[in-house]
């Protein structure tokens, strides 16, 4: 399974002018692969992320998760898709503070339809690929930063997705709790075989990617090694 996009081209008003958010943009993120790409604010990354997520339909392009062509999906069969096929971390956890860590995941299999045994079950196995085994009944006001980030990602990779997509994952994080994470999220790409996409303004942590991009005005950059 992977993450792919072909020549996706993305605009938006801006008063009298168009901006040109994505700019025939190609990309493929293969099954275990994790892949970043790095722009400053304003180079389209944000938009890379919604377009690949299928949040927002590119003007013109595709988008291929998982080996279905999205391109011309129902808003309703893409929300399922999203729900049992893409997974999102997102910049700040936004973790529901009532629950412990265990629930978070609960919550997500609940929308899945799972029994609640099995959600359970699936959510301790999750959690306990990401590090948190002892701490699942724990809400997020117990827990670190870097923790609760764990919490974060093991819920978008609880539905055990295609393809997960990672938004600025370091950017609250000091810098070991950060580099952390980056392993973290290395280490589930392979554990899950999910086609992995990282966007972040930080260059210190892409030792782990095995592709890299560089964007600038809503244009990707050929793959470079990291």
């Amino acid at each position: 399974m992977s993450l792919e996009l072909n020549n996706a081209t993305l605009t938006y008003p801006d008063g009298d002018e168009t901006v040109t958010a994505l700019d025939d943009v190609s990309l493929k993120v293969e099954s275990g692969e994790l892949a970043a790409v790095v722009g400053p604010s304003g180079s389209g990354k944000s938009s890379l992320l919604a377009v690949a997520s299928t949040l927002i339909r590119p003007d013109s392009g595709q988008v291929v998760i998982g080996g279905t062509d999205t391109t011309g999906l129902h808003p309703r069969e893409l929300a399922v898709l999203r729900l049992h096929r893409i997974g999102i971390v997102f910049q700040q956890p936004n973790l529901i503070g009532s629950l412990t860590a265990v629930e978070q995941l609960m919550v997500t299999e609940h929308m899945r339809a799972q029994p609640l045994r099995k959600a359970r079950t699936t959510a301790m196995e999750t959690l306990a690929a990401v590090g948190l085994i002892g701490k699942e009944h724990r809400r997020a006001h117990q827990l670190s930063g870097g923790e609760r980030q764990r919490v974060n990602i093991a819920r978008a990779l609880s539905g055990r997705p295609d393809a997960l997509l990672v938004d600025e994952p370091t950017a609250a994080l000091d810098h070991d709790r950060g580099a952390q994470v980056v392993d973290l999220l290395s280490e589930a790409t392979r554990t899950f075989s999910v086609a992995t996409l990282m966007v972040t303004h930080d260059t210190e942590f892409l030792g782990s990617a095995e592709q890299v991009w560089k964007m600038r005005d809503g244009r990707l950059g050929a793959a470079a090694p990291a």
